[in-house]
């Protein structure tokens, strides 16, 4: 199975800039998109019904901001839009579909802001997702978690740590959360399997960062660690084009 996640930074200008050209050729199972920034009944009746896909949308109530999407070749056994809290619901975030084997969570995690006013909102998400899973975990459940987690965990996962010490997205207490969940039964797959690789998944639209691969890794896959024996890969498709972030493939039996 092929799962793929990518933060599109909006679905209708991704599609313009010809992404739905590679996920065919790509043909995931499943793809979770996350920033999508559109209803579906904004986009034209070929590009919201997509052969061989069934789509579950989770637009934002604020138009043009957030949102979520996860396309499946197999109809999932359970489908759940949002988390079960107004709070973080109202912004479009969370999708889980369950299939079989596991629970899949496609999620745009909050952004703390340039000047840290959401920090708070995004850390108790995190909380909030956190003990949702652990429920899961308790029930025996297993547990894909999916989507642009807005956080850098470690330093080999950005170009300049020193610089973004002060930066959401790289602060202590976000990078802490992602230990957390390393430390309740989650296992980040693409840095167990390749611990020592530099390699980005999004780069900021100004001062060429991307042709200077001046990037951040922050759209992850976190795994039960039942699941980790059926993980064969994960590939960072760096070189594909269509958003400020580039998609991530998880391979799985």
């Amino acid at each position: 199975m092929k799962i793929v996640t990518w933060n599109v930074n909006g679905l209708r200008a991704a599609l313009r800039k010809g992404i739905l050209d590679w996920v065919l050729d790509e043909s995931p199972d499943i793809l979770c998109l996350q920033e999508t920034r559109v209803r579906p009944d904004q986009l034209k009746e070929e590009q919201r019904n997509i052969p061989g896909y069934q789509i579950v949308w989770n637009p934002a109530e604020r138009a043009g901001y957030s949102g979520v999407a996860t396309w499946t070749r197999e109809a999932p056994q359970e489908i759940e839009v949002g988390m079960g809290a107004p709070r973080f619901d109202v912004e479009g975030r969370v999708i889980r579909t369950r299939h079989p084997g596991f629970f899949l969570y496609n999620i745009y995690f909050p952004n703390g802001q340039r000047g840290h006013e959401r920090v708070e909102y995004k850390l108790d998400f995190y909380a909030h997702l956190l003990d949702t899973c652990d429920a899961l975990h308790a029930a025996g459940e297993s547990v894909i978690i999916t989507g642009d987690f807005n956080t850098a965990h470690r330093e080999i996962d950005l170009r300049n740590p020193k610089e973004n010490a002060n930066t959401s997205g790289f602060l202590p207490e976000e990078r802490a959360w992602i230990d957390r969940y390393l430390e309740h039964g989650f296992v980040e797959v693409y840095r167990h399997l390749y611990p020592d690789r530099e390699q980005y998944t999004w780069w900021t639209y100004r001062f060429n960062a991307r042709q200077r691969n001046v990037g951040w890794r922050i759209d992850y896959f976190l795994v039960s660690e039942s699941l980790l024996p059926r993980v064969q890969d994960v590939i960072i498709h760096d070189d594909v084009l269509g958003s400020d972030h580039c998609p991530v493939a998880l391979l799985i039996d």
